[in-house]
């Protein structure tokens, strides 16, 4: 046992350590309240807006005729269609005069029917009054000014369509008042007039109907229902719906027809022949509140018009957003689709490659394997054991750089007694720094780096260098797994090493873009890394800046599955969200301070870096939406559809697990728990990678935060323990 104290290069305080806490604490409430605003932000116009404004609703139709309802007037049954409730008092209703007609609209502006109807109406000069749902106003006042400004009436239909009769009062006063603003944004005038959705006849109301029109009459509304039900929302064919609008007499009629909901060609075809028919019978075409000479559209006040506007842009903007957040769902399922595509045909033309090509003449030259540690005391020993008893025949030497560990770590290294070991002790600066003095201490070509938290099979070192038989070969992958896979958070990890090294690493392998040489068990050629300058403290992912020089310098970076190695994960959520945090947070920063690879004519800058983007960081930014848009979908739209689609995603992932696990040879009995990943594990690595990414943008800096150990790694199940700990 050879031990060496050294001094490494100083590195920048830590601003955590000069006495500035109170200072970084305040930037951290202010960061995460400034996250805590955008997500409340978004939730709330796209998820609340959008919930509240896309109420399906089906078209009002004629409601039976009510016998037993004992609260609403004789005088109001057996009246007229209008119902003024305004001066308190006993109901007043109103008849159309004879040989008039009050063609009425419901459920609209509808973008592809109302200007079809508006035409037909045009053509016949036939006034008529629209009764318009708010939020369809708020997203076509084009529409709504078009009718207005062609002569016909607008009347409220509520701003949702909601059955009025079924909500409390204060809902009620909400759906009305909204609508007046939309129509106030989109017109400049307010209205009088307000259909209930789903009433019908005077004689059909309903003890509940009558008690919502005494309160809107309260609040200045005529209540306009109708005498005749084209039936048109039924969809009868043209020749019943004119049919069922013509009057048997001379008798005046308000007649309801819609021009939304559905698809309303009959309608328009209707209209076509009905019109017509009516004038050349005497019937004068007229509005609602023509009929009565009242002005039933007067100008709304400024205030109204202010308020309307910015209701009606936070509808339209919620929709914006909506409809922006279904296509990137809809972008994040097609690059889900192909990368799923391309992984299955590359990864297994990549196994098969490997089982037929070797590298080239064995490669028995030395290894020097540099193990950096910091307080690594519970797996030091059984790691340390695993590298120096590889079967390698050139050799292999293990340095270990203590990085100023304050606990027994130096120490169990000094007690093992092992010959091939030395111990470098050095004063703590950093992973980049220790794995620096080591590489300054090997005497070897071939060095290996590996973590203090990592076991090695016998054979990993020797299969490891295999590659660099290839002269062209500067970096060399292994594959590493979890070693504690006992519970539920580690069965996921396990799950999720295994497509990562045995899928996505085989893609990366095949385009020559490998990101990142694991700090768990990775082979480098000497004189690549003098040539990029060593391990860079630039990042937080000292290793994926590192693979990222060296793609750079011209050097190929290969993966060698067949090299394992089984390191300890983290056991606990939150040590899980604080390791992944810094990894996201380091590959973004090792990403950004290479982007200018993309200039250069290498593999690596022109397909690699766009490829790691597009995979590593868009894709994983959008996939959330993919469950986000299933939970929204589930809850408020069609539930069987939305199942279907997500049910389809879950194939796929199994199917890909499966060919990951079978192509490492794994057994697929931990896949039992993939279904539950998807819920609970993947979340939260959703929420990781948007807090790194969230991290970066705003430019707030990110320092180590270490993994707290738990020593199970000598203590792992099967074959692990067996054949490795020993």
């Amino acid at each position: 046992m050879t031990i060496y104290r050294a001094t490494p290069p100083s590195i920048p305080d830590d601003p955590e350590s000069t006495g500035r806490i109170p200072s970084v604490r305040r930037r951290r409430r202010a960061y995460w309240a400034m996250l805590a605003i955008i997500t409340f932000v978004l939730l709330g116009t796209v998820v609340i807006v959008e919930v509240y404004t896309d109420a399906g609703f089906s078209p009002d139709g004629t409601t039976p005729r009510s016998e037993v309802d004992d609260a609403v007037p004789e005088r109001v049954k057996d009246g007229g269609p209008v119902i003024d409730m305004r001066e308190g008092g006993q109901p007043e209703s109103y008849r159309m005069p004879k040989n008039t007609i009050a063609l009425t609209f419901d459920d609209g502006p509808d973008p592809k029917w109302t200007p079809k109807i508006l035409d037909i109406l045009a053509k016949y000069h036939a006034p008529s009054t629209f009764f318009v749902v708010g939020t369809q106003v708020a997203r076509n006042p084009e529409l709504t000014e078009r009718i207005v400004r062609e002569g016909h009436e607008v009347g409220a239909h509520t701003f949702t369509h909601p059955d009025l009769a079924r909500l409390p009062e204060w809902r009620r006063d909400l759906e009305n008042s909204q609508t007046q603003l939309s129509i106030a944004y989109a017109t400049g005038r307010s209205t009088v007039m307000l259909r209930p959705p789903y009433s019908s006849f005077p004689d059909a109301l309903t003890d509940d109907d009558y008690s919502t029109v005494e309160q809107v009459g309260q609040e200045g509304y005529l209540t306009v229902l109708d005498d005749m039900d084209s039936e048109d929302w039924q969809r009868p064919g043209v020749n019943q719906i004119v049919k069922n609008a013509t009057p048997s007499n001379d008798d005046g009629e308000i007649i309801l027809f819609h021009d939304a909901g559905g698809d309303r060609q009959e309608s328009i075809d209707a209209l076509d022949k009905l019109i017509p028919q009516l004038q050349a019978r005497g019937f004068k075409f007229t509005t609602v509140g023509g009929a009565m000479n009242l002005d039933v559209n007067p100008q709304a006040s400024t205030a109204d018009v202010w308020r309307g506007t910015a209701l009606a842009w936070t509808v339209r903007g919620a929709d914006g957003v909506l409809r922006i957040l279904w296509w990137l769902m809809i972008t994040a399922g097609a690059l889900i689709a192909v990368r799923t595509l391309i992984l299955f045909v590359f990864a297994w033309a990549h196994a098969r490659q490997r089982r037929r090509t070797p590298w080239g003449p064995p490669m028995n030259e030395p290894v020097t394997i540099v193990v950096p540690a910091y307080n690594e005391e519970k797996n030091i020993g059984a790691a340390v054991k695993s590298l120096a008893r590889s079967r390698h025949e050139g050799g292999v030497e293990v340095v270990v750089v203590d990085d100023g560990s304050t606990d027994k770590t130096a120490e169990i290294i000094k007690n093992l007694g092992l010959p091939n070991v030395r111990l470098i002790e050095v004063p703590n600066s950093g992973k980049a720094s220790a794995l620096n003095t080591g590489v300054a201490f090997a005497r070897t070509e071939m060095i290996v780096m590996v973590d203090a938290d990592t076991v090695v099979e016998p054979d990993s070192i020797h299969r490891l260098i295999q590659p660099f038989a290839d002269e062209t070969v500067g970096a060399v992958a292994g594959n590493v797994k979890v070693a504690n896979r006992r519970g539920l958070i580690g069965k996921w990890q396990h799950i999720e090493y295994v497509i990562g090294f045995n899928l996505d690493r085989r893609l990366y392998d095949t385009m020559g873009c490998i990101p990142t040489i694991p700090g768990a068990l990775g082979g480098f050629r000497r004189t690549a890394l003098s040539q990029v300058g060593g391990l860079s403290e630039d990042t937080l992912a000292e290793d994926t800046d590192l693979t990222m020089a060296i793609h750079r310098a011209g050097w190929r970076v290969v993966y060698e599955e067949s090299a394992r190695s089984y390191t300890e994960a983290p056991a606990t959520l939150r040590m899980l969200w604080k390791q992944r945090y810094r990894w996201s947070y380091g590959t973004m920063q090792a990403m950004w301070k290479h982007r200018h690879a993309v200039r250069e004519k290498t593999r690596f800058g022109r397909g690699g870096l766009p490829l790691i983007a597009l995979f590593s960081v868009a894709l994983p930014l959008l996939a959330p939406l993919i469950d986000i848009m299933a939970v929204y979908g589930f809850l408020f739209l069609d539930r069987l559809v939305t199942l279907i689609g997500w049910g389809a995603m879950m194939v796929v992932q199994v199917i890909t697990a499966v060919l990951a696990f079978r192509l490492d040879r794994e057994r697929l009995r931990p896949l039992w728990t993939l279904p539950l990943q998807q819920v609970v594990y993947r979340q939260v690595m959703y929420v990781v990678l948007l807090h790194s990414a969230f991290t970066a943008l705003t430019g707030r800096r990110l320092h180590w935060q270490r993994v707290h150990r738990t020593g199970e790694l000598a203590s792992a199940p099967g074959r692990i323990a067996r054949d490795v700990v020993g």
